[in-house]
């Protein structure tokens, strides 16, 4: 990630707390006691968010709740009431100087500006997944992390499973022999995730609990409507990431690491966007679509193809298993070889599996997701999805296909320049401009 998009940089942000983000505050790594807490603070505090702050509030000091919406705030300070409570994390982050580390739990369009700052205040951080809503947010925010050498984790929680370990030394054990394909999906229920419609005309009232131009953020102005808040974001192209944003960095991680998957060399989608009026495909993401990665050789490995599916598309079911049994349920994730295949972190056949057992273990286990990270804060090894060597370039790479989902076209991608070779219009959406007064 160390090759510049060649995009132009943002102005920083207005106001009183812009001095303080201009540069990085790379803080001294402290000692910390067997028995010392964490002042942790919490953006976002609703849906996930609240669950995150919980994870770690049994153990850590929670010192800050901030959320745009005064009923989410309230709820979380009932179980928190030490915490001090804010609307505006920038205000937060201004006026209260005790907190070690954040936590991110907004909607994804503001993962990126949220996370950006902490970092840049020399900040532990834990943002939940995706990381970013684009591509070049997630290279950015990969190399500020990188220099600012604070503890990170993405909220992909499942990477810190067995299964995912498990994954890793089978195909290191060389279980399934050579990987050519990994098929992955998601059958994302559309009341979840209202996708394939356009914007609403009606225009009800901001409900006075929530600060509407502060949950908008970055994103360019729209009047307010409950299908966007709360917990309706997701399939909006403004606000969210669709189905691939949302699962993908949760059903690939373990893959990227067993393989080492760099960038795709291409990357291409077929979608039920690919008749939809504009006011459709711009919007919102697809009802159902396939996203076809294609990552080249390398050393010993041959080409990798991995696909994703959602909204109900699905693989061809693989020969050999059991006629009438149906894999491809919920969310999953499926690793080709040429002696073998691996359906999450068991080998198919079943008769196969049983017969491999396990393989031997040459990674340690985690002690948990959130452990991980607090650990990692207190000077322990990195957690397992930090952003330099995991997050941000799982994330860039899942945002690529957003991309192809939009544009329809066959795209080529250029490593040394982080850019598409072929698609003037892929590259404007590599890094769309945010909101005047908003900034990484």
């Amino acid at each position: 990630m160390s090759k510049q998009l060649g995009i132009s940089r943002r102005a920083v942000l207005a106001g009183s707390a812009a001095a303080a983000f201009g540069s990085f505050v790379v803080l001294p790594r402290r000692v910390w006691g067997a028995n010392e807490r964490l002042n942790v603070a919490s953006v976002g505090v609703g849906g996930m968010g609240s669950n995150d702050i919980r994870q770690v509030g049994a153990t850590e000091n929670v010192v800050a709740l901030c959320d745009v919406d005064a009923n989410n705030l309230a709820r979380s300070a009932e179980r928190f009431p030490a915490a001090k409570t804010h609307r505006d994390f920038r205000t937060m982050f201004d006026v209260q100087k005790d907190i070690d580390a954040v936590m991110v739990g907004t909607p994804d369009h503001a993962h990126a500006v949220v996370t950006m700052m902490a970092l840049k205040l020399g900040k532990h951080v834990f943002c939940q997944k995706p990381l970013t809503r684009t591509v070049h947010e997630a290279i950015e925010i990969g190399r500020a992390a990188k220099a600012a050498g604070v503890a990170t984790q993405m909220g992909n929680q499942g990477q810190a499973s067995e299964g995912a370990r498990l994954v890793c030394e089978f195909i290191w054990d060389g279980a399934i022999g050579p990987v050519r394909e990994i098929h992955s999906w998601s059958n994302r229920r559309p009341d979840i995730s209202p996708r394939g419609i356009p914007r609403p005309k009606d225009t009800p009232p901001v409900p006075s609990h929530l600060d509407w131009d502060l949950w908008l953020g970055p994103a360019p102005v729209r009047p307010y409507h409950p299908c966007y808040h709360p917990f309706a974001w997701r399939g909006w192209w403004d606000f969210g990431t669709g189905v691939l944003g949302d699962i993908g960095c949760h059903n690939v991680s373990a893959a990227f690491k067993a393989l080492k998957l760099k960038w795709p060399v291409s990357v291409e989608a077929c979608s039920t966007h690919w008749n939809a009026p504009p006011e459709v495909r711009n919007e919102t993401a697809p009802a159902a679509s396939i996203v076809t990665f294609r990552f080249a050789a390398e050393g010993e490995r041959p080409e990798i193809v991995l696909r994703w599916y959602d909204g109900g598309m699905m693989p061809p079911q693989p020969l050999g298993l059991d006629v009438g049994r149906n894999i491809f349920e919920n969310d999953g994730t499926l690793i080709v070889g040429d002696q073998g295949m691996l359906l999450g972190h068991r080998l198919l056949p079943e008769t196969r599996n049983q017969e491999y057992g396990r393989p031997p273990q040459v990674l340690p286990r985690s002690p948990g997701h959130y452990q991980e990270w607090i650990d990692a804060c207190k000077g322990g090894p990195p957690a397992g999805s930090n952003f330099p060597d995991h997050a941000a370039h799982l994330a860039a790479v899942v945002m690529m296909g957003n991309i192809a989902i939009r544009t329809q076209e066959k795209l080529l991608w250029d490593a040394e320049q982080l850019k598409f070779s072929n698609s003037d219009v892929a590259n404007q959406l590599l890094d769309p401009p945010y909101r005047e007064g908003w900034s990484l």
